[in-house]
């Protein structure tokens, strides 16, 4: 059985992100500045934003902890938008093409539903798709098995009736192992192909 579904993540495909953006200003010595990201406010503390955890609890405990960084620790939660680069042309112009075709597409993504409210607004793309199922609304992250089988269930749909596109390798093997068709994203040039390959038309 084919595809006949796509189904997105966001960051990396169709949004820059990227801490950088935001602590080159903060901290402008490189070896600083990967010492706070890794030793201080590494992805793990991240992910606690993505799983929908309150994010000024998150932030006051974190600053508990770490109090010599309390400003940066507070300027991650309050200057997140700075984070973002803006949107991916290829990725975007990927999703208006198919959206013309009349596939139905659907997102996955590892972010906070306040963050994601912020920056939905400014990107038109998002309106594209007819169900997104965010991990910090149901406080569940790839690459989980779990957050998968309720996307099943929240758009009912069966895994081998979608491709997903997905910049991490991690995430890609995890829809893989559930019999999710998957396209490692490393552009729409190199995605395009393996669409049409799949049957997709565009």
């Amino acid at each position: 059985m084919r595809p006949t579904t796509i189904l997105f993540d966001f960051g990396g495909v169709l949004v820059d992100w990227d801490r950088e953006y935001l602590f080159r200003k903060l901290i402008p010595d490189a070896t600083e500045r990967a010492h706070f990201l890794t030793d201080i406010c590494d992805m793990r503390f991240n992910e606690r934003f993505d799983l929908g955890e309150p994010h000024q609890e998150i932030v006051d405990d974190h600053a508990r902890r770490f109090p010599a960084y309390d400003a940066l620790i507070r300027a991650y939660y309050a200057r997140w938008d700075e984070m973002i680069g803006g949107g991916l042309a290829d990725g975007i112009a990927l999703v208006e093409n198919l959206h013309a075709a009349g596939y139905e597409l659907f997102g996955l993504s590892n972010w906070s539903a306040e963050f994601f409210g912020q920056t939905r607004v400014k990107f038109p793309v998002f309106e594209r798709f007819r169900h997104i199922v965010l991990s910090g609304e149901v406080h569940l992250v790839k690459p989980d098995p779990a957050i998968f089988h309720h996307l099943f269930a929240a758009i009912d749909r069966k895994p081998e009736e979608l491709v997903f596109l997905d910049d991490n390798p991690a995430n890609v093997a995890a829809a893989r192992a559930l019999g999710i068709e998957t396209i490692h994203w490393i552009g729409a040039a190199d995605a395009i192909p393996r669409l049409k390959a799949l049957g997709f038309s565009f």
